[in-house]
């Protein structure tokens, strides 16, 4: 079987199973577990798939720049920011994370809400600033152009002093054994610390980053609160997901 062959049956399964182990694609095609091995490492070069212990798992598509990620999942975002927003109730102290899921949940939220939005991203900062009794907190840093969010030492300290009720997180990658993951150190750094500063921590996920993987690991999927994903998401997808011990619900449920 020619390289490029294997590459392109590698990605099919990968497709259809959501992932695969080095070992078992070895011994059904009757080549070295060393070959399968180089495969994965090229196509993960290539952006292709995500490597982990023993295989690889997809790739997450979520890891464009702002602009690129306004046009996907348009419909699906919508109905997340929705969901997000009816999860804010008058007087918390909500963290709100940088990306599109959160401008459309800030985008949502009700008119006469009373309550405090920290966040580190200054797009969101400016849609919840549109909401006149609402409060908000901006955490100052670097800022980040891809996913324009501020990031370093400044945020993490900043958000050892809080103390919020929930946390609206985003990611690019939702997996029952990789967990929460991202496409940046920096940004997954400041994911942590903020996710330890909230009492509860939801992440709203639209439909290409459900059992897909990035490179830098956030946390385990079960200490989520809750996971809202879209309401087309196939039940096969939705029992996987709930094998990482986290309820998950689907947005307009």
């Amino acid at each position: 079987m020619l390289t490029a062959q294997r590459k392109q049956l590698i990605l099919s399964r990968l497709s259809s199973d959501r992932q695969v182990i080095a070992k078992d694609l070895a011994n059904e095609w009757g080549i070295s577990e060393d070959t399968i091995r180089r495969d994965l490492r090229e196509l993960a070069a290539a952006g292709k798939l995500q490597r982990v212990h023993g295989g690889a798992l997809p790739s997450s598509e979520a890891v464009g720049d702002l602009r690129v990620r306004e046009q996907v999942s348009v419909d699906d975002k919508l109905a997340l920011g929705r969901a997000g927003a009816a999860l804010i109730h008058p007087g918390q102290v909500v963290i709100l994370d940088g990306g599109t899921t959160s401008i459309q949940v800030a985008r949502h939220l009700a008119p006469d809400l009373r309550a405090t939005v920290v966040t580190h991203s200054p797009n969101v900062a400016v849609e919840v600033a549109r909401h006149p009794h609402v409060e908000i907190i901006m955490l100052g840093g670097r800022l980040f152009r891809h996913s324009m969010v501020n990031v370093g030492a400044a945020v993490i300290d900043a958000a050892s002093r809080l103390r919020a009720d929930l946390y609206l997180m985003g990611v690019t990658g939702v997996h029952p054994e990789a967990g929460l993951s991202t496409g940046d150190a920096e940004e997954s750094a400041v994911k942590r610390a903020l996710h330890e500063r909230a009492a509860e921590t939801v992440v709203l996920a639209s439909a290409e980053k459900l059992l897909a993987a990035s490179a830098f690991v956030i946390a385990p999927l079960a200490e989520l609160s809750l996971l809202v994903v879209p309401a087309g998401t196939p039940a096969k997808a939705v029992t996987a997901l709930r094998g990482g011990r986290v309820k998950v619900v689907r947005a307009g449920a």
